[in-house]
């Protein structure tokens, strides 16, 4: 056991396990893509009386996040890649502001991995948290 943990989980924290970018990525039909499995995925949508603005705070938020990189952003619409301390797994986070229904769309999915073990809905919902905050002040 003493040499599995001294050589093998060392070893292993040299390889970043990545994965392939889900297919589904980006806004469809006005909207995010639904999980297919809450497995490793989750999927929340939170009322915003300015969800514009609420989307820039989320934004701000993600460039603070260590091991967080938005890798496309628009007007509405935010793609970001978060990698875990340890091995490196990546999640792909997505924000869409949709003004018209005042609403923020939120989606976090593992590229790898049958279960994340909660870690995509943990970040929606600290996420979310930064909006309930912004709209009580």
């Amino acid at each position: 056991m003493f040499i599995i943990s001294t050589l093998l989980i060392p070893l292993l924290m040299l390889f970043h396990f990545i994965g392939p970018i889900p297919a589904d990525l980006g806004v469809h039909g006005s909207e995010l893509s639904p999980c297919i499995s809450t497995a490793h995925c989750a999927r929340q949508d939170w009322l915003s009386s300015n969800p514009q603005s609420d989307l820039q705070t989320l934004i701000a938020a993600a460039r603070e996040t260590p091991r967080t990189i938005i890798v496309q952003e628009d007007d509405d619409y935010i793609h970001a890649e978060a990698s875990s301390a340890l091995f490196g797994f990546v999640d792909d986070l997505e924000l869409l502001a949709v003004p018209s229904t005042g609403m923020i769309q939120s989606r976090s999915i593992s590229r790898l991995g049958d279960s994340d073990l909660g870690v995509n809905a943990a970040r929606l919902d600290r996420l979310k948290i930064l909006i309930n905050e912004k709209e009580q002040n």
